[in-house]
């Protein structure tokens, strides 16, 4: 994202991206969904205007890939602490840092961004933290894709909505609208999304957070065609060819 795009999609932000204002943010949702990539730019949109300390926990334990880790380096360099297995254990698929997540989760003088793997087997992991959270002071953000298979309709999302609750002990407070074709997403598969998180919402009770999706789409939305706020995202999670494409 050059720095005109990027500048433009923080102003479209900061006027409208003001209802999150909890302590501490859970992104989680179906495998695929797409929510490292949501949590690692709403990381990046807190640090960039300037809301630190902010911690960003990787507690991804089903995705080899696409792992909020894999953005250590630029979340660092925004001034982000990223909290996730260090060294030997960089790769790890266990829950071998909950003693630091915990710490970070009870530390009332920092924001803490949680990116949960997929569906309920990657929930799991906060079952045993849940007592950690105070009611008040945490968001649950179900992060939907309608172009997912097991959140294609209204029924299917209250299903993963209901599992997930139940295996992490945790109840969500919003949703998040975040549907894509990764490079094939247009206006209308933004829209399409828009529509079933509409649905969604009036069905389980939750309010529509945000709708998701690259600067470049939103210009070629109409703002009246989106009732609710919006992030621009920048592309932080890449496949391992890509990242080895670009760093020749």
């Amino acid at each position: 994202m050059n720095l005109v795009t990027l500048s433009k999609a923080l102003e479209m932000a900061e006027h409208k991206l003001s209802n999150l204002e909890k302590r501490i943010l859970i992104f989680a949702g179906g495998y695929g969904s797409g929510k490292t990539e949501v949590a690692v730019n709403y990381a990046a949109y807190l640090a960039r205007l300037g809301h630190l300390p902010l911690t960003i926990v990787d507690l991804d334990i089903v995705n080899p890939y696409f792992r909020s880790r894999e953005a250590a380096k630029p979340m660092t360099a925004l001034g982000v602490r990223v909290v996730m297995p260090a060294g030997e254990h960089c790769s790890a698929d266990l829950p071998i840092i909950l003693p630091e997540v915990k710490g970070a989760i009870e530390n009332e003088n920092e924001r803490v961004i949680l990116d949960v793997g997929g569906d309920d087997v990657g929930a799991r992991v906060m079952s045993s933290m849940a007592d950690a959270f105070k009611p008040n002071d945490y968001e649950m953000l179900f992060v939907l894709n309608a172009n997912r298979p097991f959140t294609s309709d209204v029924k299917s999302c209250m299903k993963m909505k209901a599992e997930i609750e139940a295996s992490c002990r945790l109840d969500f407070t919003g949703i998040i609208s975040n549907t894509h074709l990764i490079d094939e997403t247009d206006r209308n598969t933004i829209l399409d999304g828009m529509k079933l998180a509409r649905e969604f919402s009036r069905e389980s009770g939750l309010p529509v957070k945000f709708v998701s999706a690259k600067a470049k789409i939103f210009e070629k939305i109409q703002p009246e065609e989106i009732d609710c706020p919006i992030l621009p995202l920048e592309r932080f999670m890449l496949k391992p060819w890509e990242l080895e494409s670009k760093s020749r």
